[in-house]
């Protein structure tokens, strides 16, 4: 059923009933499930804002995003620089019957390499109910193999190339005896290789699920070598810049990008960059979920009704 049309009261019993509750039920009118009924996201809500919705959505669209890697160390090595990170694997959907619950786990982003050579830390995965996992970003490489992900950690000082997850990301970038660090992979695109300067790391994917389009999912920058050298760039969607040769001025991945972080130089206190936590985005069509948990962020656009899920949760429809 729906909301009375223009023109006829809405009552508290039938918002209630619309909800699946009791019609006298007790309703808190700033509640997540009533906001996205009435499609208002904050503020004040007047029942006029209910005119013809429906509580629940029939289907929904859904993009999900992994941690991000990674960068990695070389503070050992006297000239090289380390790979940055991978980006976490993303995946999207459309069209799906919305029915039942739906539990999200939201994969947190890599952690910070402090000393010596090491590969960057891999991100979390990140899963949702009836949907493939998707894989956490590997870490990029730090005198040893780049680390497995979504998208594979760059390389570093002609060390091999870790795998990426078919489908959910790209390769970082190989070095075949390149002294800087090569970039991390991301969603849309392979890392790139160094040279004395770090790779740029791979381009993320875009999308405009939440009505404003956006980048996720880049990979993270590799560190430059030597005197002259520069960073790499980070990957549109999140991905940290890789560290200058003299500097430790690495970056991070930006958090609920999936981004890679940054690689760190041969600079004694230089660190290899943490990766971007993930995200669950759900944009429930002409429509709402009758309940949330976890405290998602709730938007509109149009008649729709987006959950943005920064950390666990779940949502029911």
């Amino acid at each position: 059923m729906t909301l009375p049309s223009a023109g006829n009261p809405i009552s508290l019993q039938q918002v209630n009933v619309e909800l699946g509750l009791t019609a006298t039920a007790s309703i808190n009118m700033n509640s997540s499930a009533v906001r996205g009924l009435f499609g208002v996201a904050s503020g004040a809500i007047d029942m006029s804002d209910g005119y013809g919705k429906s509580s629940v959505a029939s289907s929904f669209d859904w993009l999900m995003v992994a941690g991000g890697g990674g960068g990695g160390t070389c503070q050992n090595n006297s000239g090289a620089g380390a790979g940055g990170g991978g980006a976490g694997g993303m995946l999207t959907g459309s069209g799906v019957s919305a029915s039942g619950a739906y539990t999200i786990v939201v994969g947190a982003g890599a952690g910070t390499r402090t000393s010596g050579n090491q590969t960057g830390q891999s991100g979390g995965n990140t899963t949702m109910t009836g949907r493939t996992t998707v894989v956490g970003g590997g870490g990029g490489g730090g005198e040893a193999t780049s680390g497995y992900g979504g998208s594979s950690g760059g390389a570093s000082n002609g060390d091999a190339l870790g795998s990426n997850v078919g489908g959910q990301g790209n390769l970082g970038g190989p070095n075949t005896g390149q002294t800087g660090g090569s970039g991390g992979g991301g969603r849309g695109a392979a890392g790139s290789q160094a040279g004395n300067n770090g790779g740029a790391g791979g381009v993320g994917l875009q999308s405009s699920i939440t009505g404003t389009s956006a980048y996720y999912a880049g990979g993270g920058g590799g560190a430059g070598s030597y005197a002259t050298s520069n960073q790499g760039a980070g990957g549109a969607g999140g991905g940290g810049a890789g560290s200058d040769w003299t500097l430790d001025n690495a970056v991070a991945g930006t958090a609920n990008t999936g981004g890679g972080g940054g690689g760190g130089s041969a600079y004694d206190s230089s660190k290899g960059q943490a990766g971007g936590s993930g995200v669950v985005i759900i944009r429930a069509i002409d429509g709402g979920a009758s309940a949330t948990t976890g405290s998602p962020t709730v938007t509109t656009t149009g008649d729709d009704t987006v959950y943005k899920f920064t950390g666990s949760g779940s949502i029911t429809f």
